[in-house]
């Protein structure tokens, strides 16, 4: 699978549980923290891959794409730390929704740059091939996905 196609799954994927979040009842407590405990697995999954494969590779075959690495880093960074609170909290907290709801609004804003700004430039230089290759890696990089957030290596920047 192409890596930029994997990626966009995965942000549609995320977008389906945020939109189940925001139809969810008021009082759905029980259902707001399965959606966020699903959400914590594919933000950090995802987040894993791109830190990992994709990332430095868009930069080495992309090198005008440094900046909007760096900066998607720094956006995964603030996600990863909100994963890690919302990991802990009670769906009752009564910030417990407000938090979701700036997940949601970083997470957007990041997917939004990624596929709108700088995936273009990342397919047009490195090509079908190079990308299936990358998308392969990223695949099979899921299952060695930490599970705790904060084991990213953006956790600590």
């Amino acid at each position: 699978m192409d890596a930029i196609v994997l990626l966009k799954d995965d942000h549609k994927t995320v977008e389906k549980l945020f939109k189940e979040f925001e139809k969810a009842g008021e009082q759905a407590y029980k259902k707001k923290q399965e959606l966020v405990g699903q959400m914590i697995k594919e933000l950090t999954t995802h987040a894993y891959i791109e830190e990992e494969i994709f990332y430095p590779a868009a930069r080495e075959s992309v090198p005008a794409t440094s900046s909007h690495v760096l900066e998607s880093v720094e956006e995964h960074h603030v996600v990863v730390w909100m994963l890690s609170e919302l990991s802990g909290m009670d769906p009752k907290d009564e910030r417990f929704d407000a938090k979701v709801t700036v997940l949601m609004e970083n997470v957007r804003h990041h997917v939004k740059e990624e596929e709108e700004e700088w995936f273009p430039q990342v397919r047009e230089a490195m090509g079908r091939k190079s990308l299936q290759e990358i998308g392969e890696r990223m695949e099979k990089a899921k299952s060695e996905a930490p599970q705790d957030p904060l084991a990213l290596s953006s956790a600590d920047k």
